[in-house]
């Protein structure tokens, strides 16, 4: 290795983050960020670190997409029977956390989770491209196979079988919304004295807004 892991660093100085300057609502101030991310032409804006727990505490975490947000909670798409989705239906807690590395920004997000209605699930399968509909019919997700000539000729017998038909959304398969009760945001600033605004939800339902020490 031509330099050592530990001289790996950069300064941050973009921009700052202040408790007056910043949105009363944490969904407000996540879409003006998120906005921006996009505007900025980052790559894959809407991927996040997905966390999850087994009822016993053993953690694991994967890049997921966020494919919907509202005052409700923040939304992705898994098959249910995959490691993530039957930790999440056992445990229903997670976390799930954005780096956006141009703007020198992050966002933590902790909630419960819980299954989105049937019918968003439904909107949403039907708007995923077809060969993005069959593949979730075509992969049993987490479990081990043989190779990867079984995944793709599954993939071609579906095509055969739902050609010029409408594919169904597999009952195994749709959305989860995290509900937060807390949201970070985290401003990169020089000296690695770091803006951190944490956002907790009251029981009233309404926000507290406290500045983090970096």
């Amino acid at each position: 290795m031509s330099k050592s892991i530990a001289d790996l660093r950069r300064e941050y100085s973009l921009q700052r983050l202040n408790k007056t300057e910043a949105h009363p609502n944490p969904f407000e101030q996540f879409t003006l960020w998120f906005d921006q991310a996009v505007a900025t032409k980052l790559p894959e804006p809407n991927a996040m670190t997905l966390a999850t727990a087994t009822p016993d505490g053993k953690p694991s975490a994967r890049m997921v997409l966020l494919k919907g947000y509202d005052q409700r909670g923040f939304v992705f798409y898994t098959n249910y029977k995959s490691h993530k989705g039957q930790q999440l239906l056992a445990n229903p807690w997670g976390a799930i956390a954005f780096w956006w590395t141009q703007l020198e920004r992050q966002v933590r997000i902790e909630g419960q989770i819980e299954q989105v209605s049937p019918e968003e699930s439904d909107a949403y399968f039907h708007s995923r491209p077809q060969d993005s509909q069959l593949g979730a019919w075509a992969s049993e997700q987490s479990q081990v196979i043989d190779s990867r000539e079984v995944l793709e000729q599954r993939l071609q017998q579906l095509k055969k079988e739902y050609e010029n038909k409408t594919i169904p959304r597999p009952p195994h398969w749709g959305g989860f919304r995290l509900i937060p009760v807390a949201i970070e945001f985290w401003q990169g600033r020089p000296s690695r004295l770091h803006d951190r605004l944490l956002y907790q939800r009251t029981e009233e339902g309404s926000w507290m807004i406290q500045r983090l020490s970096p």
